[in-house]
């Protein structure tokens, strides 16, 4: 088996204004995501996922990685993303090109399982065909009584646990929190996103409450960068601390490990470096005595490769998805995520164990990477850009007084 070649597909979707969201980012009115798909010479076709600027991605995968990888056999999986992160560390390391780096991995490890003919769980050593998953949506809202409506949404779906976001101020917080509380009842469980808008003081006064009702974990209260205030936090809140959806890596997880400013990390492969990355990251966590929940927010395919390292560890929690209306969770694949009594199938199909849905990829498909339209993707915000200042010539000088002048005559 050897890789022929590898496509890029960069996705874009506006939600409708009635269907935005408001969340401590401001208003969510599109999404972005990008996927591969590696290509070899037997046939077989590895997917995979990333979850950064389009553009960046397409540019290191299509311009570098792939004039690297043509001939070479994706099942070995370890020497290649060796040479990979070797090619890009001088620019990568952490951000854009470590997580297309990570796109590929996932691909490799797709097209590994199914030349063995074996889940990926499997070959991570794991064989557990389902899951815990949790809805991850819960956004602000003006009256906190439509989270309740929505948190019974989420449990008729399924869903058995769910995340709320926090930090819109002390009086509305504890609200939210309070009435999400009694909307899934005891046997039912709910994380909160601090989405990094605290004081250490003003987080242990949201983790006193979190406490009280019993929260599964306090997600992100402080800015990725401060390690410092979550190893302060960290034993004294009464509530487990997660973070790690913006760290990259072995090493960066390892810091988190260190610093003991967690006791569970978020690694997720559409952004950490691949499934190579969350499994050695999760492994670290478990000898360290942490556990372990995957972070996502992108497409399908990343949390089937989630859910993949989280079936074949012995610290794992549960996997996130996305409940938002986002159709490349919904619509992506051509057998759409199956949520059973709180549990994610994964099935026993090889690789992945996935086949995505062409009619979901024409319609949402961007042209351009390096286009794309001004908003708010979420973790991404694009503006248009500034027209250049011209400096006027004689021409204009003589028009200046003119009541209209055309596009384009100057």
């Amino acid at each position: 088996m050897r890789i022929d070649h590898i496509e890029v597909i960069n996705l874009r979707f506006e939600y409708p204004p009635e269907r935005r969201f408001r969340y401590a980012g401001g208003i969510c009115t599109a999404r972005l995501t990008t996927l591969v798909r590696v290509h070899t010479d037997t046939g077989h076709v590895g997917t995979g996922a990333v979850y950064t600027h389009p553009g960046l991605a397409t540019l290191v995968i299509k311009g570098q990685f792939e004039q690297m990888l043509r001939g070479r056999d994706p099942r070995d999986v370890e020497t290649l993303w060796r040479e990979m992160y070797l090619l890009t560390r001088w620019y990568g390391r952490k951000g854009a090109a470590h997580s297309a780096l990570g796109a590929l991995d996932t691909a490799f490890w797709d097209l590994r399982g199914q030349a063995l003919g074996k889940p990926v769980r499997e070959l991570l050593g794991g064989g557990k065909p389902a899951v815990p998953a949790y809805a991850s949506s819960l956004l602000w809202k003006d009256d906190v009584a439509e989270l309740a409506q929505e948190a019974e949404r989420h449990l008729a779906r399924g869903f058995r646990r769910m995340k709320m976001r926090l930090g819109r101020g002390e009086d509305y917080d504890a609200a939210a929190i309070q009435t999400v509380r009694r909307a899934i009842g005891p046997d039912n469980d709910f994380m909160a996103d601090g989405s990094m808008r605290y004081s250490v003081a003003q987080a242990r006064g949201v983790a006193a409450v979190l406490r009280e009702n019993r929260a599964f974990w306090f997600e992100e209260p402080f800015e990725p960068e401060d390690l410092d205030s979550y190893a302060a936090l960290r034993g004294t809140a009464g509530v487990r601390l997660a973070a790690g959806e913006n760290e990259f890596g072995v090493p960066g997880f390892r810091e988190l490990i260190r610093t003991r400013s967690v006791d569970i990390l978020q690694a997720d492969a559409s952004r950490c470096g691949g499934i190579t990355e969350a499994w050695l990251s999760a492994m670290a966590a478990a000898d360290a005595g942490l556990a372990f929940a995957p972070h996502t927010w992108s497409d399908a395919v990343a949390v089937v490769a989630n859910a993949h390292v989280l079936a074949a560890v012995p610290n794992g929690l549960t996997v996130e998805v996305d409940q938002t209306g986002n159709p490349f969770i919904e619509d992506l694949l051509t057998e759409p995520l199956a949520i059973r009594d709180g549990m994610l199938q994964l099935g026993d199909r090889p690789g992945l164990g996935i086949t995505l849905n062409e009619k979901t990829i024409d319609r949402y498909r961007l042209a351009d990477p390096f286009a794309i339209p001004a908003g708010n993707y979420s973790d991404m915000v694009f503006v248009d850009p500034p027209v250049p200042e011209r400096k006027p010539g004689p021409k204009a000088a003589r028009q200046q007084d003119a009541p209209c002048l055309a596009e384009g005559t100057i």
